[in-house]
């Protein structure tokens, strides 16, 4: 029975389309990342904008790596945009490098690898992100709506 329930939410989640519209970026999505957004952040931070463990930093804890990463993938879209270490402490930056990591990483919008690389890397280890991935799913219904 827990299973069904948990495969009904995430079909329901899926099901859910809002527009996302990222500034200087011509890519559109219409999966709506918000509720995963807030759940890592509450997982990452607990909310706190001026977090800082090791070199990850800001509600999301972004790492050096992470804003390079998001500056490659603007500079091969042509865009102009770039993003600074300072923006990690940015909520509304981090969201948008997180949206841009899923638009060139995740682009068929697959929500568990979205929280598992968000914290083992883009070749995560299923083993080494299962915790962090329960805890995500565990708090994402109250994020839901």
């Amino acid at each position: 029975m827990r299973k069904i329930k948990k495969i009904v939410f995430i079909v329901f989640f899926l099901l859910l389309p809002v527009a996302v519209f990222s500034k200087d970026d011509e890519s559109v999505s219409d999966f709506n990342w918000e509720p995963v957004m807030e759940a890592i952040i509450q997982v990452e931070s607990g909310g706190d904008a001026k977090a800082v463990s090791g070199s990850s930093c800001g509600a999301m804890q972004i790492t050096p790596i992470l804003v390079k990463e998001c500056n490659l993938i603007l500079k091969r879209r042509k865009s102009k945009k770039r993003y600074t270490l300072k923006d990690r402490f940015s909520i509304a930056k981090s969201k948008e490098m997180f949206l841009l990591i899923q638009s060139y990483f995740n682009p068929t919008n697959d929500i568990e690898k979205a929280i598992r690389s968000w914290n083992g890397g883009i070749k995560y280890s299923v083993k080494r992100t299962q915790r962090y991935f329960e805890k995500v799913m565990k708090i994402l219904p109250s994020y839901m709506g």
